[in-house]
């Protein structure tokens, strides 16, 4: 099962609240704090996300198992763990980034 999650759209304008993700060098704001579920994305230079995720809006899912959405797919981005508790990974479909989220279940 998967659940839409949020829309990330890549910007160059500095926007409120935005947390830093060092090891990916991007700004990124909270989708919860946004009427429309809009995840901005501000990437400095040198980031190491791929391009297409930097220029390119994507769609991001929630979903049970993140290896099984990703199997077969054209994956842009492996999955890994940008902060405790969160897997995530990007594919390519229809022409644009798609991120799978999966959520560790607590104890």
């Amino acid at each position: 099962m998967k659940k839409l999650h949020h829309i990330g759209m890549p910007t160059k304008v500095k926007k409120a609240n935005e947390k830093y993700l060092a090891d990916a060098k991007v700004f990124i704001t909270d989708a919860d704090d946004s009427d429309h579920r809009i995840e901005w994305l501000r990437f400095e230079a040198g980031s190491p996300m791929p391009r297409l995720l930097q220029t390119t809006t994507h769609i991001a899912y929630v979903v049970d198992n993140i290896e099984k959405e990703m199997k077969g797919k054209k994956v842009l981005a492996k999955p890994y763990s940008p902060v405790k508790g969160l897997t995530v990974g990007f594919i390519v479909d229809e022409g644009v980034p798609i991120e799978f989220m999966q959520v560790a279940k607590c104890k």
